[in-house]
């Protein structure tokens, strides 16, 4: 008969597992999960830990379902209990995935950065939305600006200076050429990120650099102020700037400034005691009117979104 083999104590065979692997006191420490759980847990979207460990237990190796030894566990963590090592690991702990996964979520992040940013940007001269596959080569563009910003290509003696590399100087005189660095720059989508956090950064990059022309869908705003505040002289400059960065003046009266905020009035009416307006502006004017209006008029003074984002539906 044949002879059995037997599996050692601190072995736990687990199939079908996403790992979180941390590495502490020199040794290297794993737990095993549900697959797509962690980052459910990580953005607060799952509660219970339950429902992200596959089974309550430290590995020193998951594949092997080789358990840590107690000794170890209290030479890097403490003396404290099993539950918040585990705690440690999910929270602090690197995600390990395979190649098939991890190129999946990559599509499925992209695809959400694409459409969150298709749905935000407009051109600026029909005011209509790009379709997600004009959105998606507009930041592929970018991303091989991003992958080649760092080659240096330019012909001895010629004296010119790729974007992304110093001044040149040639002969006595010295013709300097200056390239200024963009401030924003897209290189791709990452799983370590939010797609909201993306799809702002896609947005900024493709607003600043332009690889079609692009703006801020306007949001169309509310504002109701009481009458007799408007001809106040303001006391605080809202802290407003434009795309350029310019900021404006504090100058002008309450009525003058909440006007001067919005790119295009729609319209003004007096109802009682109470001036209102409504009108379409770009987004960051949202905060910039509320503060101003709390600091303004004490809090009686409000704006509203009407809508987040006005784009032309026509054809």
């Amino acid at each position: 008969m044949p002879v059995g083999i037997s599996q050692p104590m601190n072995q736990i065979k687990l199939t079908n597992v996403s790992l979180v692997r941390l590495k502490k006191g020199k040794k290297r420490f794993e737990i095993a999960c549900y697959k797509n759980k962690i980052l459910e847990w990580r953005n607060g979207t799952e509660k219970d830990i339950d429902n992200v460990l596959q089974i309550p237990e430290v590995f020193v190796n998951v594949n092997k379902g080789q358990t840590a030894p107690k000794a170890d566990l209290e030479k890097a963590f403490g003396k404290v209990a099993r539950d918040e090592v585990i705690l440690e690991i999910l929270n602090k702990g690197e995600i390990q995935v395979g190649d098939k996964e991890r190129h999946a979520e990559l599509e499925r992040m992209h695809a959400e950065v694409v459409d969150i940013v298709a749905g935000k940007l407009v051109d600026p001269k029909t005011k209509r939305v790009y379709t997600p596959g004009m959105i998606e080569k507009a930041l592929d563009i970018l991303s091989k600006k991003g992958a080649d910003s760092g080659k240096v290509e330019s012909k001895p003696g010629s004296g010119a200076a790729t974007p992304g590399t110093p001044a040149v100087k040639t002969g006595d005189a010295a013709d300097t050429v200056e390239h200024k660095p963009k401030k924003h720059s897209w290189t791709g989508v990452v799983t370590t990120k939010s797609a909201k956090s993306q799809a702002l950064e896609a947005m900024k990059a493709l607003i600043e650099q332009q690889p079609i022309p692009v703006q801020r869908a306007r949001m169309r705003l509310r504002v109701t102020c009481p009458a007799q505040a408007l001809k106040q002289a303001v006391k605080t400059a809202p802290k407003a700037s434009n795309e350029d960065g310019e900021v404006s003046k504090a100058t002008g009266t309450v009525k003058d400034k909440i006007l001067a905020a919005f790119e295009q009035v729609e319209s003004q009416d007096v109802m009682g005691d109470e001036w209102e307006a409504t009108g379409f502006a770009e987004p960051g004017v949202l905060k910039i009117l509320g503060d101003f209006l709390t600091t303004e008029t004490k809090g009686r003074g409000r704006v509203e979104v009407l809508d987040m984002a006005v784009v032309n539906e026509g054809e």
